[in-house]
């Protein structure tokens, strides 16, 4: 990561909380689960299944490698990321998921380029 640990966990789990409200209450979020996904997989974070099979390496949300996150795989994810995003016709499966691609680009751009702005709101007490 580019940006300074704290201002990426603040983020994170702003991420993590607002997208796990939004599923509990049953609003779709694809922008959540973007920055969410995005953040997992450059924290290198474990996940579970749904099914309880043991956890794995979170896999990269575009091109959905399972290996840690380094930089030159972090720069192709950014560039597949962006690829996708501009893709025109709009690849069905991205329609049906709307934020999704915006929020991976701006998460990467964020985090790995430090380009624009955090893609959630963090304030600055989150970050203390």
């Amino acid at each position: 990561m580019r940006v300074p640990r704290a201002e990426f966990v603040a983020l994170w789990q702003r991420a993590e909380r607002f997208h796990n409200e939004q599923v509990r209450r049953g609003v779709p979020d694809w922008y959540g689960a973007g920055v969410v996904e995005t953040c997992r997989w450059l924290a290198n974070a474990i996940v579970r299944s749904d099914t309880g099979s043991p956890g794995r390496l979170a896999s990269s949300p575009v091109t959905e490698r399972i290996d840690v996150a380094y930089e030159e795989l972090i720069e192709a994810e950014c560039l597949a990321a962006e690829k996708l995003g501009a893709c025109r016709p709009v690849p069905s499966w991205i329609e049906h998921r709307p934020g999704w691609i915006e929020a991976v680009v701006t998460t990467l751009n964020w985090a790995w380029r430090r380009y624009g702005r955090p893609p959630l709101n963090i304030g600055r007490s989150a970050v203390s």
